[in-house]
């Protein structure tokens, strides 16, 4: 799993890249404003289509200097190539197999969807639809985050 060795001034812990691949532009802004609002300090890296997210973590294109991301927020309900279809070439790649995978769902039947394409992610995050809900959506971000680090074996 890739990881920055960047660290913010406030904190000791490592500044970790994540990718967000989300169609709305306002749930964007949503999202990066409620990361500064709950003091999270990351790199948010954004696309808004399946064929963007895939160019970001092959580093092609337009992301040929991107950096590999350390966690993906994924919607999977993206024009052109669906999430479903990044999702899936996450897993059966093993270059990209490793990045956690939290799919954002706007509803409960999300997980279920997604599996029932026989895929799986790490997680399964129901999105807010306040906008004061986004800074627990954030927190809770960043627990899986911690969570996924903590899990690892050490070396």
């Amino acid at each position: 799993m890739a990881s920055s060795d960047r660290t913010n001034d406030g904190d000791l812990g490592e500044v970790i890249d994540i990718l967000l691949v989300e169609p709305n532009h306002g749930d964007v802004r949503l999202f990066e404003e409620s990361f500064k609002e709950g003091k999270i300090v990351n790199a948010i890296h954004t696309v808004s289509d399946g064929e963007a997210a895939l160019d970001f973590v092959h580093q092609c294109g337009d992301y040929d200097d991107a950096p590999a991301p350390d966690l993906i927020l994924l919607e999977p309900q993206l024009p052109g190539t669906t999430g479903m279809e990044v999702l899936s070439e996450l897993n059966d790649e093993p270059a990209l197999n490793e990045i956690p995978v939290a799919v954002l769902t706007s509803s409960e039947l999300g997980a279920d969807i997604v599996k029932s394409h026989g895929l799986e992610a790490e997680a399964y995050i129901r999105k807010p639809v306040e906008a004061d809900e986004f800074v627990e959506f954030v927190h809770s971000i960043e627990e899986f985050w911690f969570a996924i680090v903590k899990d690892e074996p050490d070396d």
